[in-house]
């Protein structure tokens, strides 16, 4: 099993109305929630575990995670607002405004942290759940509960403007990345760890600890490395709709690709060969290039994409 634990919220989505005006569409979403959906649906044994509200928007959070086969039962319930992310799309680029003081998924603690089965082979976190508190120190403590025995798989998904401390913030990343066993992120991110590229950066990193590092480049496909291989696979040519969730979906693709291969164990992860890198990230790719072809995060079920 893998479990997602991060952000579940609602994508107030950008629509026009039969009269023509302006206006917004609740859609179930949030970074870590699309990578649970996205795994739920290519048949992978999947969990979440978040804060959900007892609100309406929460039981659309929940319906959703149950439509793709996702169990939500480690999700603590809470009396709290659903954060609200409000997206304009220019382009095909998403840019949000976030409504979440307050909201359950925010105020997490360590005490709403689930009991994990030993079925469970790998966890991954990521994006604007790690920034506020106390949701952040929750997950974080998570990770270090449990990464001595399981795969941990980490997507910083940087967005600058959500971030008050930088300084904090990049204490906390680094911290997560000597923990992990993959980290992903994808070329823009690059910059906002001052990194002077791709190559520089993940060795850093491969030697605080993580077995993989993977950088996603859109159109241009994906480059992984690891201490003996560096692998490179093209981007999926198609028509981009937007690319909202295209990050989440990748992740969950190469998390499916390495779970197929028996490969997300703590050990299978410290010799990874070329083949099975580039099989993961070939599989990122191409299950991600199905959700930018389509509006909003709508990640693909196996059968889309013959897994």
């Amino acid at each position: 099993m893998i479990i997602c634990c991060g952000e579940a919220l609602i994508d107030m989505l950008p629509r026009t109305t039969t009269d023509g005006e302006d206006a917004f569409a609740p859609y179930a979403g949030g970074a870590v929630f699309n990578t649970a959906l996205a795994l739920g649906r290519l048949g992978l044994d999947t969990s979440f575990f978040t804060g959900l509200s007892s609100d309406m928007f929460g039981d659309i959070l929940r319906e959703a995670l149950t439509a793709s086969g996702v169990d939500h039962s480690p999700c603590a319930t809470l009396d709290l607002n659903t954060t609200l992310a409000f997206v304009r799309l220019v382009n095909g680029q998403a840019s949000y405004a976030f409504f979440d003081e307050n909201t359950a998924g925010r105020m997490i603690t360590e005490a709403h942290l689930p009991d994990l089965g030993d079925d469970v082979d790998a966890l991954h976190f990521g994006a604007i759940s790690l920034i506020p508190e106390p949701c952040g120190s929750t997950y974080e403590s998570l990770m270090r509960r449990e990464h001595g025995a399981r795969v941990i798989s980490l997507d910083p998904n940087i967005r600058p403007g959500f971030i008050p401390d930088t300084a904090k913030h990049r204490a906390r990343i680094d911290r997560m990345i000597a923990m992990s066993d993959i980290v992903k992120m994808s070329d823009e991110d690059l910059e906002w760890f001052g990194q002077p590229d791709m190559e520089t950066a993940a060795r850093a990193w491969l030697a605080e600890g993580p077995s993989l590092v993977v950088f996603t480049r859109g159109p241009d496909g994906a480059i992984g490395f690891t201490a003996d291989h560096t692998v490179e696979v093209s981007g999926v040519q198609v028509t981009v709709a937007d690319t909202v969730g295209a990050g989440d979906t990748f992740n969950a693709g190469m998390l499916a690709s390495l779970k197929r291969d028996n490969l997300l164990t703590k050990q299978a992860m410290k010799s990874l060969s070329a083949e099975a890198v580039s099989n993961a990230l070939g599989l990122g790719a191409k299950a991600a290039a199905v959700t930018v072809s389509r509006a909003g995060a709508n990640p693909p079920w196996a059968s889309e994409i013959g897994f």
